[in-house]
């Protein structure tokens, strides 16, 4: 087995990058495929908390690193979905406690294990950005419909084609269409303009993720109840080379045009 290897990030924190982790991990596992979710964020873990697997706990990443255990002792099965695993991060090291070359090994030792491995990157270019990404196939970047979000995502999109990661996506997270519609929002088509990546995914504004990622309830899990949830599914068919369509909003008055020659100028 050969897995690929995707690291989900973003330029800024708060933008759904670990919720978006998790759901669309479950969602690949729930079609068939072994899929193992990994926190790179050392210090500040909370990809456990969001999949409900806190209590589980017993070594995590810093432990395979320095080679108190296997990568099989330190991955936790979900119960509720046979195929999905987690690999936490440590709560009590910092990030230099795994280096990028120790990253690109574990990397390469879980593509033998599993379909997918996706692993959760920290926020922003500081910190665990270079060891989250340098065993990556492919990037996932999660940007809100905000200036401050798609320009800190411009600059990590460069980041990554400087270190020749070219297969790179984007999913736009948080949109609210009537937000959108009335121009107090920039639209998709702003937002993709701006970034001039391929479109992976369009997840709505949904107060049920407040409430599963608080209970470790996956929203991927209920998608009748959730509209994200459905969105996460759709991005897991996505990735595999389903055409699914996208959501769709009058998105005509291009109030933000500006925006696409502020950002191209610095």
């Amino acid at each position: 087995m050969t897995g690929q290897v995707i690291t989900i990030t973003s330029g800024k924190g708060g933008v759904g990058k670990t919720t978006l982790s998790a759901n669309v991990s479950a969602a690949l596992a729930e079609l068939g495929k072994k899929t193992i979710a990994v926190d790179t964020d050392v210090g500040l873990r909370n990809l456990d908390i969001v999949m409900g697997l806190e209590n589980r706990i017993v070594f995590d990443l810093v432990d395979v690193v320095e080679g108190r255990c296997d990568l099989s002792k330190a991955c936790i099965r979900d119960r509720r979905i046979p195929s999905l695993q987690l690999l936490p991060a440590a709560q009590t090291r910092d990030k230099t406690a795994v280096s990028p070359n120790a990253m690109r090994k574990v990397c390469d030792d879980l593509r033998s294990l599993c379909d997918y491995v996706i692993i959760d990157s920290p926020a922003g270019i500081e910190g665990g950005f270079e060891t989250a990404t340098i065993g990556a196939d492919n990037v996932i970047i999660v940007v809100t419909p905000h200036v401050s979000s798609v320009r800190d995502a411009d600059r990590v999109i460069g980041l990554l084609e400087s270190r020749d990661k070219q297969d790179i996506h984007l999913v736009i997270n948080r949109l609210q269409p009537e937000m959108v519609r009335r121009g107090d929002m920039l639209g998709i088509n702003d937002v993709m303009e701006i970034l001039a990546v391929d479109l992976l995914g369009i997840v709505p504004e949904d107060e049920y993720i407040v409430v599963s990622s608080n209970r470790g309830a996956l929203a991927t899990l209920n998608p009748d109840e959730s509209p994200a949830g459905q969105e996460y599914r759709n991005i897991a068919r996505r990735m595999q080379g389903e055409e699914v369509p996208f959501m769709t909003i009058d998105d005509k008055s291009n109030m933000f045009q500006r925006l696409f020659h502020m950002f191209k100028s610095k």
